[in-house]
């Protein structure tokens, strides 16, 4: 993960435009990814001149698990600077057999399995932790060598408010709840645009 340097902007950006159309060919190569690491397959990469233009173009990307609505898994690939669709398949091919929180997904789960693809936009460093806005914002914490990530929808998902998103990243990271008011804890806001097999979100 490559994150900008102090001084750069900080009003965190919207993701790249990406149409349905765009989104649901994300959401294909997510599951064909997904389906491929479960039955232990090789992935098959697709001719990206049959893709969307859009997504061709660099982001950072997470797939996320659901089994009849409870979280299944979640991972992503922080690369900025790779096409959006290969880190949405490179993140497809982990998430079902690699997130530590959870049991491989099995064969026999998949067809309850529902997917949701995140494309995210560059993160950018704020100045101080009131720029931050659950709900709009994804947040990225890091102090030493810890860092953690919690996508945008976290916050609805869970009621929470910009502090308890605060709080929740830092634990994630290893760090005590209110690191974030620390001097020298460094704090990153990204935008993401996010579709799911139940229904396009923004």
């Amino acid at each position: 993960m490559v994150l900008p340097r102090s001084g750069e902007p900080s009003t965190a950006s919207a993701p790249a435009p990406l149409g349905a159309d765009d989104l649901a060919a994300l959401l294909r190569l997510a599951r064909a990814a997904v389906e491929a690491s479960v039955r232990r397959e090789p992935g098959q990469a697709p001719d990206p001149r049959e893709l969307p233009p859009a997504v061709l173009g660099p982001a950072a990307a997470f797939v996320t698990l659901h089994e009849h609505g409870i979280l299944r898994g979640c991972m992503g690939q922080l690369d900025w600077d790779r096409a959006a669709w290969e880190n949405v398949m490179r993140a497809g091919g982990i998430v079902a057999r690699d997130d530590p929180r959870f049991m491989p997904v099995t064969p026999e789960e998949m067809p309850a399995i529902r997917l949701e693809v995140s494309v995210l936009a560059p993160p950018v460093e704020l100045a101080d932790a009131s720029e931050f806005v659950a709900g709009r914002d994804g947040i990225i914490v890091q102090r030493g060598g810890r860092r953690a990530l919690l996508l945008p929808q976290v916050a609805e998902e869970l009621g929470w408010d910009s502090a308890a998103m605060l709080d929740a990243v830092c634990e994630k990271a290893g760090l005590a709840r209110d690191a974030w008011r620390w001097p020298g804890t460094r704090l990153f806001a990204f935008r993401a645009v996010r579709a799911s097999e139940a229904g396009f979100a923004g």
